[in-house]
């Protein structure tokens, strides 16, 4: 801390104990100097907005680097810098920009405090707004200092929003000295360090080197009539309704059924000694896009906001209520960047966000602090798209189920600055935050056959199949869970699917349709095979997976050959 104060020569330095009363001060601070607007009216109790400056509304993956001694350990799927380099280049962006300023140090636990398969950091940071977030985010203050103070090691993070000039604004990572900084960007993805930054990307590359994963997923406690809970975790691109299947609400023709949130987002998954692949929520609260929440779309998520959330970019009602496009209520008088209204335009930007802590979930499950983890039964992979990938397909071992999540493709999503590219690859949903070579990290998953014999089943899921016209031709939201049964039908051998080149397919017949609206047509549509669509897409995923190179471990190019030749 002396070393970054030095450097940055704040006006004073404050140590974050993660207390009430100091999140309380931090808030009413932020208010007074017009970085927090209360906004309290109506059914909203303790809530506040945030305007970010309108160049700096998400992630900038053309603006985020992973600095390794060599070159080919980043991977094509990452920008990179030399770490010499990047160092130089941000000690003269550092220098003295913290005069005038608070410098906060954010003692924090990834992680329930106590488990062993947490890990620890501290980010130092010239923003109360990441402050007050950081204490929603994560288990932030004294007690992940006393850890830190016993274990010695942690990842080293350093913030400033410096003048949030575009043209001065890095996100760099050094995984081989579990450090990051960050500078010029005081938007969530950059500059909350511990997401992103550490829980994904230097975590990826902590969890290639002692054995587990961190991955872009989302945990799910499910518990069927009898009361049997079985735990899912699910890897979806952002904005592709991560959030609201780890919210989901069982249709009412489901009696019976319980859904519960471990987590959103991320999931750190270690496999036991008894080759059981367990998983925690690193986070301690939710970061998520709000526009399209609402009652319908998602309750649990829109009633745990609330009370003590913070929105980053939505709109205002004259009567100082947040308001986002999909809300259903309320008329919006001001935009994202407090302006008046105008025809035609939107008032949240597409990308704004929520915070709030994870207790405040309606379907939050004791069961995220569980020091153990909870047991993973099946992974799911999934993104948008609008033809060809079915509505679920089952791996038919876990080598196929790798190809699964390295072949990913969906619609690119406002949650990136390169938003409105079309369809891209991203495997495991990772390809933003995968600290290392794509080929490096597609072995290590690999490498998890030979350990165990109980790892879970992996799937893959598409929500998003459109007709023709453009309408979806899946109902979605709460219908998932029929598509959920038959996943943990699968994994408890009680359910029966068609095998095909492509993976393990459910007939009409293996899933609960009971009181489900959807024609015969539509259902046969996205429980087809097009084999002349897989195909061209196997062809399109050899293209992908040649950029990189001789790392590329041959088991996956053998396990794309024999899908290949099943698809004749």
């Amino acid at each position: 801390m002396e070393e970054v104060a030095r450097l940055t020569r704040p006006d004073r330095v404050h140590w974050c104990d993660g207390s009430r009363e100091e999140y309380d001060a931090l808030v009413a601070g932020l208010v007074r100097d017009g970085g927090l607007i209360p906004i309290s009216g109506g059914q909203f109790e303790n809530c506040y907005l945030h305007r970010s400056d309108p160049s700096d509304v998400a992630r900038v993956e053309n603006l985020t680097f992973v600095c390794t001694a060599d070159r080919e350990d980043a991977g094509p799927n990452n920008h990179w810098m030399a770490p010499d380099e990047a160092h130089r280049l941000l000690d003269g962006l550092f220098e003295g920009c913290m005069r005038g300023r608070v410098m906060y140090v954010v003692p924090y636990c990834m992680g329930p405090i106590h488990s062993p398969l947490s890990r620890c950091g501290i980010e130092v940071t010239d923003s109360a707004y990441v402050a007050v977030n950081m204490h929603l985010m994560t288990r932030m203050g004294a007690a992940a200092l006393k850890r830190i103070e016993s274990e010695g090691r942690f990842v080293k993070g350093m913030h400033s929003t410096g003048e949030l000039d575009p043209e001065r604004r890095y996100i760099m990572h050094f995984p081989e000295e579990l450090s990051i900084r960050s500078f010029g960007s005081g938007y969530g993805g950059n500059a909350l360090l511990g997401k992103k930054c550490h829980a994904l990307r230097i975590a990826s590359w902590q969890a290639r080197q002692e054995g587990w994963l961190a991955e872009h997923m989302l945990i799910v406690e499910i518990e069927n009539p009898a009361g049997e809970k079985r735990y899912i975790a699910g890897a979806f691109p952002s904005a592709c309704g991560k959030t609201n299947l780890a919210m989901l609400i069982p249709p009412d023709e489901l009696a019976g059924w319980k859904v519960r949130t471990i987590g959103d987002d991320i999931a750190w998954l270690h496999l036991g000694d008894d080759g059981v692949m367990r998983a925690i929520n690193p986070e301690a609260g939710y970061f998520g896009v709000v526009p399209g929440t609402n009652r319908r779309t998602n309750h649990n998520a829109f009633e745990m906001l609330q009370k003590d959330a913070i929105f980053t970019n939505v709109g205002l009602t004259s009567d100082m209520e947040p308001w986002w496009e999909g809300r259903k209520s309320g008329v919006p008088a001001l935009n994202w960047k407090g302006e008046p209204m105008k025809s035609g335009e939107k008032a949240a930007h597409p990308n704004s966000r929520f915070t709030v802590s994870a207790r405040c979930n309606p379907v939050y499950s004791p069961m995220a602090e569980h020091e153990d983890g909870v047991p993973i039964s099946a992974m799911i992979f999934g993104g948008r798209r609008a033809r060809l990938a079915p509505l679920v397909m089952e791996a038919r071992d876990w080598r196929h189920g790798v190809l699964m999540g390295a072949a990913m493709a969906s619609g690119s999503t406002a949650a990136s600055s390169d938003s409105g590219k079309g369809l891209r690859r991203d495997p495991m949903a990772m390809k933003p935050f995968c600290g290392y070579n794509f080929a490096d990290y597609f072995a290590h998953w690999l490498g998890f056959a030979p350990r165990s014999d109980k790892l879970p089943r992996i799937y893959h899921v598409n929500w998003f199949r459109q007709d023709d016209s453009g309408n979806y031709l899946w109902p979605g939201f709460g219908e998932n869970l029929r598509v959920l049964q038959w996943i943990l039908d699968r994994c408890g051998k009680r359910a029966d699917a068609l095998e095909t080149p492509i993976g393990n397919l459910p007939r009409r017949e293996d899933l609960n349709l009971k009181g489900l609206n959807i024609g015969r047509e539509a259902l046969d549509s996205i429980l087809a095979v097009d084999i002349a669509g897989w195909r061209e897409e196997m062809e399109s995923i050899a293209q992908y997976l040649a950029q990189y190179g001789e790392r590329l471990p041959k088991a996956l190019l053998n396990e794309h050959a024999r899908v290949a030749r099943a698809l004749g």
